[in-house]
């Protein structure tokens, strides 16, 4: 069995687990702690270290973030303190936690994940997966392969970026109904698919245990269906992309 620990950093919380990369499952209970506000390099970084000593692990890690990640540099930071525009977040964690750290956008880790062992398995079309949580993550693959770094979460609808009408924290905040939600949703899924036309949309994030409320409510012309890794995703795509050298290098 080849483990490697996966560390999924969110807006709101930071979890992590060993992960059996032949598999996909988790191989102990994951830890979840809440991120640290402000998000700092330093502080995120003290929390990546507590996740790593937790587990006792000195190996490879694989660590998301919500942001483009190049070489292991963030270039943006909608949902983090902008210090880390511009960071090694690769070399600041590595240091923290005292094991090489591989830094991956958090969507496409998630996206990577529901290809290897969920719904997008096998699939050779165009697969678009979208994480619905403190923003809008989205993974774009075409015949199997990862487009990196797309931020369609930031798609303008009504003058304002699609994460700001119709992420997960938004229908929280606002305490939109489901129907309510579920229009915005559509709006953007209509902007989505009038640039990409996918095959297949998959639904990732927490409120993806809850599809049952708004999934039925959508009306897209491609096939929806929910992440059948749910809230997991990012916690082994993270793992796994320490695993394949060419997913490191195009997500890196």
């Amino acid at each position: 069995m080849a483990t490697r620990l996966g560390i999924d950093i969110g807006g709101t919380g930071i979890k992590g687990a060993p992960v059996d990369t032949n598999t996909g499952e988790l191989v102990a209970p994951r830890l979840r702690i809440p991120t640290p506000h402000p998000a700092t390099p330093s502080a995120v970084a003290s929390v990546v270290a507590d996740i790593a000593k937790h587990f006792d692990w000195t190996g490879p890690i694989g660590a998301t973030f919500p942001a483009v990640v190049k070489d292991g540099v963030t270039h943006t930071a909608a949902n983090v303190d902008p210090a880390w525009i511009g960071t090694d977040a690769s070399a600041v964690l590595s240091e923290a936690a005292d094991a090489p750290v591989t830094v991956v956008n958090d969507a496409d880790a998630a996206g990577l994940a529901e290809m290897a062992f969920g719904v997008g398995k096998g699939r050779q079309d165009t697969v678009v997966v979208i994480t619905l949580g403190t923003g809008i993550g989205s993974a774009v693959f075409s015949r199997g392969h990862l487009v990196p770094n797309t931020e369609l979460g930031h798609i303008q609808i009504r003058g304002k970026d699609a994460e700001r009408r119709a992420a997960e924290s938004v229908r929280e905040a606002q305490q939109l109904s489901w129907k309510k939600w579920a229009k915005r949703l559509n709006e953007y899924f209509a902007q989505l698919e009038a640039l990409l036309w996918p095959d297949l949309i998959v639904i990732g994030g927490g409120v993806s245990k809850k599809s049952d409320k708004f999934l039925p409510l959508l009306m897209t012309r491609a096939e929806v269906v929910p992440a059948q890794l749910l809230n997991e995703a990012g916690i082994v795509g993270a793992a796994v992309v320490t695993e394949h050298a060419e997913w490191s290098r195009a997500t890196t």
